[in-house]
């Protein structure tokens, strides 16, 4: 194994851990299309659910089959026929949609039955469970059109998909639900996930679709000036749905976002809409911090706030590698509790992504900013900046004229932001006498407007 590998592996893993510890125990709604499944994804989805799940997260798995059941019908010369966007599902249809669904259901218990050696699958042992845990109702006459067999969802089984998942099993549901007589209804994918994570209040509700998520300007195409919008707060998905034609297809903008809207409104926390055309998408969204497709959610998770006592151990995480090479001055637990008070920090998710800590010197009318640091992966997206504003705003705050920082390797990356490079000797006395000569750091400081 080489040096390399090493190098990068570890501390990648590490930056990790935050996220596993977080997701042990949640449980989150995996609506999988069956696009997704026609396009030969299912042994790679199979081997990161397994994953996941292998990590303590709870798994509902919700799979669709619409191409399977037109291929079937067209197989049979039945033209698939839709209204609105839903199904019309008569004998036929429903014959082809019992067949696929059977299909399916096999395929996907085989590919979590696998445990080659040398795969991502050797060692795990995956029990998925499938049954009658949804009541359903006809959809009706709507609008003059019989949708005949095709049908909502009436009653979600939380008690028995509780206990399931409580077994330590992975529940799979089938777009499939039965009236109280017996009756079979054809149900839509996105409308039996959105409706069980609801009912189970998820952690999460995740839909593996043909689009790889919303853009900044959803309408337009993509360039590098409009990417996947990685965090969408619900207002603003609320308010673009209303601009947004009705979705007719999967890939209309609105198809995945009316469910994930419906979700949040509901009490889940966060709905995601994930590409499944790139590999390990499911574990690039959970576990890295700003994900690949996009996440709805109630409100911003960034939050730029004061640091409590909470925070220590999140702020000695970050800063240690740095304090490792050299970066920074080493700082001991105690001294952090002690001065928490004077630490500003952006936390996202429940990591914390960015510190700094502000030391006033009121006689000299200035302070020192501290151990200004951004995790790695994060860097070169701002947070720096916003960091060092907070910082500033607090020093006004207390009347003071300036701050100054004392560096040996980012010199340049603060003169850029207005601090200009001071003799040693401009410090104030209570400063100068801690400061150590033989590390010879740049002394910056920017006045305060």
């Amino acid at each position: 194994m080489s040096t390399v590998f090493n190098f990068t592996f570890v501390p990648w893993f590490r930056s990790v851990a935050p996220y596993i510890h977080m997701h042990r125990g949640k449980t989150f709604v995996v609506g999988i299309a069956g696009e997704a499944i026609a396009a030969g994804k299912l042994q790679h989805l199979a081997q990161d659910l397994a994953l996941i799940q292998s990590m303590g997260v709870k798994i509902v798995l919700v799979h669709g089959f619409r191409p399977q059941v037109n291929e079937q019908l067209l197989a049979k010369g039945h033209v698939p026929k839709y209204s609105q966007g839903i199904r019309i599902t008569d004998e036929v249809a429903l014959d082809c949609a019992q067949e696929a669904a059977g299909q399916l259901r096999y395929e996907i218990e085989a590919a979590f039955s696998q445990g080659l050696p040398n795969t991502p699958m050797a060692g795990s042992t995956v029990r998925v469970i499938s049954g009658n845990f949804l009541t359903a109702r006809p959809v009706g006459i709507v609008d003059g059109v019989d949708f005949q067999h095709s049908g909502l969802v009436r009653k979600v089984d939380v008690a028995g998909i509780t206990q399931t998942l409580n077994m330590g099993a992975m529940v799979l549901l089938s777009p499939f639900g039965f009236s109280p007589t017996g009756e079979a209804f054809n149900l839509s994918m996105e409308e039996v996930a959105t409706s069980v994570a609801i009912e189970l209040q998820a952690d999460k509700l995740i839909f593996l679709t043909e689009i790889p998520g919303l853009r900044i300007k959803p309408e337009e195409p993509e360039s590098e000036d409009n990417p996947i919008d990685t965090e969408l707060p619900l207002a603003a998905a609320e308010s673009l749905l209303k601009k947004l034609p009705p979705a007719l297809l999967p890939t209309d903008i609105a198809f995945y976002l009316q469910h994930c809207v419906k979700a949040c409104k509901e009490g889940v926390e966060r709905s995601h809409i994930l590409p499944f055309a790139v590999d390990g998408a499911l574990l690039l969204e959970i576990y890295v911090h700003d994900g690949i497709g996009t996440m709805v959610i109630d409100e911003k998770l960034e939050e730029l706030r004061e640091a409590t006592s909470d925070d220590v151990g999140g702020i000695l995480q970050l800063i240690e590698p740095f304090e490792n090479d050299g970066t920074l001055v080493k700082r001991n637990r105690t001294e952090i509790e002690r001065d928490v008070d004077h630490y500003t920090i952006i936390e996202h998710d429940g990591v914390i992504f960015a510190c700094a800590a502000l030391y006033p010197y009121a006689e000299a009318q200035t302070a020192e900013m501290a151990a200004l640091t951004v995790l790695p992966q994060s860097q070169g997206q701002g947070d720096g900046e916003k960091i060092l504003k907070r910082i500033e705003q607090r020093a006004r705050a207390m009347g003071l004229k300036s701050i100054f920082v004392l560096t040996t390797r980012t010199m340049h990356w603060f003169i850029k932001r207005g601090f200009v490079q001071m003799d040693p000797d401009w410090l104030p006395d209570g400063r100068k006498r801690k400061y150590n000569w033989d590390r010879r750091s740049q002394v910056l400081v920017k006045k305060l407007s």
